[in-house]
């Protein structure tokens, strides 16, 4: 298990070590439009980058908000 400390760095590892190595059936649709978005800088959410990532393993992702009052 490798663990981010954000959705984006996960996405971005995905893209340099699983994508390539995908079948190129695979690659087709709205995974090469993933890519392409993020690749060049076009705009991608973070739902549809959890969605990509949970078609091709697990993910979970925690949120820590942390308040001291003066």
């Amino acid at each position: 298990m490798k663990t981010f400390a954000s959705v984006e760095e996960a996405f971005k590892w995905f893209l340099v070590n699983i994508y390539p190595s995908l079948p190129p059936a695979t690659k087709k649709g709205r995974l090469t439009t993933a890519w392409k978005d993020y690749t060049y800088n076009q705009g991608i959410s973070e739902k549809r980058m959890k969605d990509i990532l949970a078609e091709f393993g697990e993910i979970n992702v925690k949120t820590v908000v942390s308040f001291k009052p003066n």
